[in-house]
Formats: C-alpha cells, structure tokens, sequence
C-alpha cells in the first residue's frame, strides 16, 4: 500500500510547516504515472506508433521517420542532461518543462508536413520525458514513506504502458495523425498539471533538501558531521548499468521505432489494427509494477539481466512472427517486449537510487540518457538497413543486442559478491 506513513517524531498536529506529508503516495503515484503516460507513452513514442499513418497521409515525411526518431532520443538526452542539474534541487521546474515541452512538440506533430518543421516538433515533443521521469523520482521520495518508494517508482514508471495503450486507442478514434496528436497535446498539458497542483505550497520540494530531513542537499560546513553531508556523485558506480543500457538501448529501437511498420509493411497484420499492436504492448508494460519485486529479490543487476532477457525473448518472437506471417506472434512479441521494457527501465530508476542514493534524480537523469543514446544509435542504424536487410534478420540482430546488454549488466553482481 502507497499510502503507509512511516512513524516519524513528529507532533501529533502534523507535519512542519512547508514539509510534504507521507501520506499521499497513492496519489502522487497516480499522478505521476499519468504525466509518464503523456510524455512517454504518447508524446516521445508516439511517433513509431503512428509510423504506418504517418508514412500514408504524409508519403513526404518516410524518408526521415527514422532520422526523426533518432534527433527525438538525442533530444530525450539533452533534456535528461539539464535535469540532472535541476531536479533534485527544483523538480517542479522539471515537471512544468516535461508538459510544455510535451504538449508544444506534440502540437507542432500535428500540424507538421515539411520534413525538417516535423522533426523539430517531434525532437520537443521527445523532452518531455527526459524532463519527467527524474523530477518525479525527488517527488515521490519526498511524499512516500521510504518503505513504499520503490512499489510507488514502479507504478509511476508503467505509466510508458498507460500511454501506448491510450495512444493506441487515440489511433483507433482520431479520423486523421493531425486530431490524434492534437489530443495528445491536451492529454500532455492536462497530466503535467495533475501533478504540479497538488504540490503547490510544499517548499522542501524546491529547496534541495533531503526527503528525510531539512539538511541541504549540497551541505558542505565542516561544522555538519561527516555523515550528514551529502557525498559526491560515484560517477564509477553507473559505467556497468550504463554500458548495459546504451546496448540494451540500441536492441530495444528495432520494436519502439520500426516494430508496427515492420509487421504491417509484410503483411502480417493489416495497417488499419496497428492500433491494437500498440495496445498489446502498454498491456504487457503494466506488468512492470513487478519491478520492486523483482529488484528486492534478485537485486539491480540481475534483475537488468532478466528483463534484458525478455527484450530479446520479444525480438526474436517478433522475427519468428515476421518469417511464419503470424498475426498472434506478431502481437506476442509486443506484449512482452512491453513487460520487459517497463520493467527494464523500472530497474534502471531503482539502481540509480541505490548508488547515488543522495542524488537519486540526477542518477535516473545519467542511466536514461544512456539508454536513449543506445535508442538514437540503434533508430538511426535500423533505418539505414531498412529494406536491404531481411526484417527478420533485423529482429534477431535487435535479440542479440539485448541479450549482450543484459549480460554486461551481470559484471555489476559479480563486482558486489567480490566487494562482500
């Protein structure tokens, strides 16, 4: 349960003033995964979801969807870049640039049918989530109870499943990409609001305070005992989960950009139910709320090797699907590649707060932009291939990459059995 108070030597009367109560975890979760939901699952991903739409209603945008994709992961990074800077220090001004950013790109979407004016929009619609995802991670660590924050982190994070899931119905009911990204938009807006409200009149939020105390962030007076400084980011402690998210990253593009394209270009699954591809995979995302489990059982690293695993059990269903003209492998695939890719990145934001656990936003901010850097480099390397490479081979390529990312994910466990 989210909402546990954790007993605290506070008076009775409530918290201190301008303090954030521990006992509204549920809502800001809820919140949270919703703002996730229209930045990921819509505004960033969006754009290889209506791929086949896109490539139908504006034969002129084709040749760039994949270049498209690629600027929008090194946007991502860029974003996630400045709020490593900023969010543990100012997480609302995170929030309010992940709904701006988000509902501007998504807009420009909408109304883009020059190549280079669609890339724009699509590479500011794409910070909207590398501004979100680490200005929630302070948030909910200042509102939750310490034992609930990593449950809570994984019902925030499967907000990528909600969005694909929302954006596959938008596919459904929006007449043309203009309306459904017009939709999109407002969805953005609305979210990012949803959670900023709430917080209004909390001043530890943006006063780079610990979540458990009124210590500064950045306390460096001798006169502070050594053990409530706060310690200087271990910039060593990210080069394994980096590594492995960057490799990880490159396999998971194949699905993420060229995945609906792929299958109905083959004729596996006709153009018109590539809605339901997407909704297969949002579902399969809300099974990462098993992050927690999964991580506090097994730990960091091989929990990234599992779910690394998962990716490239979906890959290769994929490319099997694509050789055999499955239409239940092709939704197969996508299910579990969207069990595998929320619970991957689940474990991401939880590895992070475990080794910069006094800089736990600007961790999340470092091992996302790995992981989007790895999706620019693979958006842009499938592109080129596409179409002189057979799409199987293509599916299995993407396998083998995400089997190595999670076998690279597995020094990080040999390291801690060495250090005990």
């Amino acid at each position: 349960m989210l909402d546990t108070d954790r007993p605290t030597a506070a008076p009775a009367a409530g918290p201190a003033r301008g303090q954030v109560p521990r006992h509204s975890g549920l809502g800001i979760a809820v919140a949270g995964m919703l703002l996730i939901a229209a930045t990921y699952g819509m505004a960033r991903f969006g754009v290889g979801l209506f791929a086949p739409r896109l490539a139908a209603e504006r034969p002129e945008l084709i040749e760039v969807l994949g270049w498209a994709a690629a600027a929008q992961f090194i946007a991502y990074s860029v974003a996630a870049v400045i709020a490593a800077r900023l969010v543990d220090r100012r997480p609302r001004v995170g929030l309010l640039l992940a709904g701006a950013t988000a509902t501007v790109g998504s807009l420009g979407v909408a109304a883009a049918s020059e190549p280079m004016f669609f890339i724009a929009s699509v590479v500011t619609a794409g910070m909207g989530g590398g501004f979100a995802s680490p200005a929630l991670v302070p948030v909910i660590d200042a509102v939750v109870a310490l034992r609930a924050r990593a449950t809570a982190q994984s019902v925030v994070n499967t907000g990528t499943g909600v969005g694909v899931i929302g954006a596959g119905l938008v596919a459904f009911l929006a007449p043309s990409v203009g309306s459904a990204w017009a939709v999109m938009a407002g969805l953005s807006a609305t979210a990012a609001a949803a959670v900023i409200l709430p917080l209004r009149g909390h001043s530890t939020l943006d006063s780079g305070r610990h979540p458990d105390g009124n210590a500064p962030r950045d306390e460096s007076s001798s006169s502070k005992p050594a053990s409530s400084r706060a310690t200087r980011p271990a910039w060593g402690k990210l080069v394994v989960p980096g590594f492995a998210a960057v490799v990880a990253g490159i396999g998971s593009a194949l699905i993420w950009t060229f995945g609906p394209l792929l299958v109905t270009d083959s004729g596996v699954v006709a153009a018109d139910q590539v809605g339901w591809l997407w909704i297969a995979l949002g579902a399969g995302g809300l099974l990462g709320t098993i992050t927690g489990v999964l991580v506090t059982r097994v730990g960091e690293p091989v929990g990234f090797s599992i779910t690394g695993a998962v990716l490239a059990v979906a890959s290769g269903v994929l490319a099997w699907a694509l050789l055999m003209g499955s239409v239940s492998g092709a939704y197969a695939s996508m299910t579990i590649f969207g069990a595998g890719y929320m619970a991957l990145s689940g474990v991401l934001i939880l590895w992070a707060r475990r080794v910069w656990p006094d800089h736990a936003g600007a961790g999340t901010s470092m091992l996302f932009i790995a992981l989007a850097t790895g999706q620019a480099l693979g958006s842009a390397g499938f592109g080129l291939v596409q179409g002189s490479w057979d799409p199987a081979v293509m599916a299995t390529a993407a396998a083998s990459l995400c089997l190595i990312g999670g076998g690279v994910a597995t020094i990080g466990a040999w390291k801690s059995r060495a250090e005990k």
